[in-house]
């Protein structure tokens, strides 16, 4: 059989479960968890100028933002990789 034509039914479910615990993705959990301590530690007041207004909230919303839209950037760009 040609491997175009060979079923794929047998060792498909041993692959999903031995790719949860990839060194990849057990890294990303890892950078995420710090990011998220490196977050919420900072709690300060700080002020941001954003173009001309002045913005005054604490620190770990700016940071947490910041993480958000570079999750979003990065998942943006990762999909349209796959495309």
């Amino acid at each position: 059989m040609s491997p175009k034509k060979a079923p794929r039914t047998a060792g498909r479910g041993a692959s999903r479960t031995a790719g949860a615990l990839a060194p990849g993705r057990i890294a990303m959990v890892a950078v995420a968890v710090l990011t998220l301590v490196f977050v919420f530690e900072d709690t300060r007041e700080v002020e941001i100028r954003l173009l001309v207004p002045e913005v005054t909230l604490p620190l770990y919303v700016a940071l947490l933002a910041t993480a958000l839209l570079g999750t979003g950037c990065g998942s943006y760009v990762a999909a349209r990789r796959r495309k």
